[in-house]
């Protein structure tokens, strides 16, 4: 249960951690650039999946017209930049080829940074990669990795941010061998993160965001109560992360199970928690209700 006595414990544990200062996180469209000091000003990424295996049916865009309407609203609405992609990372969703992605993607990225707006893409495949930052994206939602080497070249040859996910394998589908459901997951993660941060340096990307990949290889968990009950418990002690002086983003849960037909109004719940952990970019498909809890929660 989450309460008071639990997040004092957790702030007597490791509350040196909480003001750990943290690099900014570069925005990017082909013709600007600002760096945002997440902590004062939280990132707001909005959703829009061209996969119809993605489980929001509210963030699924059939179509580059459709996926044009949606990421403009989404940024209407308050959203900072908008996160695209072709194939879902639901365990029974089926891989999409490279060329496939890149077809549904270019156009709809193309129109997005036309209009001045920043672009992030989600994908694991170089090809993919690569078109979607000659398609104008600057920032890479970096869900797998197989191609590390790769993918950094990209992304510091474009002058584009990475977002590097925690994942266990290949991409987001894979089951982390290495996972413990009673492990401390912070300490499980970080010595990835230390290695690919190295890596993603020394080929020369300049802006990096953490994410703890909370959606991703949940195989090994029981129930879907213990599901949520790992989210929550990351969402709340991601700061620790700042050690590694890097903003922090988490695409937000749903538990669905849990809040059924409210299941919208879900996001803006896990970001009170996300908050509280000092996220700094929030991934979601509901921007309106997460801006105005965010908005909220910085102003009180």
């Amino acid at each position: 249960m989450i309460d008071l006595r639990r997040l004092a414990k957790l702030v007597e544990e490791h509350g040196d951690l909480l003001d750990a200062p943290v690099a900014p996180f570069r925005l990017s469209t082909p013709t600007s650039s600002r760096e945002v000091d997440t902590d004062s000003e939280p990132a707001i990424m909005g959703v829009v999946n061209l996969s119809k295996d993605s489980w929001y049916r509210e963030s699924v865009a059939i179509g580059t017209d459709a996926a044009l309407r949606l990421g403009r609203l989404q940024v209407a609405q308050g959203a900072h930049l908008i996160d695209v992609g072709a194939e879902s990372i639901q365990d029974y969703a089926e891989d999409v080829a490279a060329e496939q992605q890149v077809e549904q993607l270019v156009p709809v990225i193309e129109g997005l940074t036309a209009d001045g707006i920043v672009v992030s893409v989600e994908a694991y495949h170089p090809s993919v990669v690569r078109a979607s930052f000659e398609a104008g994206a600057r920032v890479l939602n970096l869900t797998g990795s197989g191609h590390d080497e790769e993918m950094f070249a990209l992304a510091a040859q474009y002058d584009a941010s990475v977002i590097l996910c925690h994942v266990g394998g290949t991409h987001p589908r894979d089951l982390d061998p290495d996972a413990d459901p009673g492990a401390d997951p912070i300490a499980h993660m970080t010595p990835q993160f230390e290695t690919r941060i190295a890596a993603a340096r020394a080929a020369g990307v300049t802006s990096i965001s953490l994410d703890p990949g909370i959606g991703f290889g949940f195989r090994w968990a029981p129930t879907m109560d213990a599901r949520v009950a790992y989210q929550s418990h990351v969402l709340l002690e991601t700061f620790r992360l700042r050690a590694l002086g890097l903003p922090l983003c988490h695409a937000l849960p749903a538990a669905r199970h849990l809040w059924g037909e409210e299941v919208r109004s879900a996001e803006h719940f896990f970001a009170v928690l996300a908050h509280l952990g000092r996220t700094g970019i929030y991934r979601v498909h509901e921007v309106p209700r997460v801006a105005a809890a965010l908005r909220t929660l910085h102003t009180l």
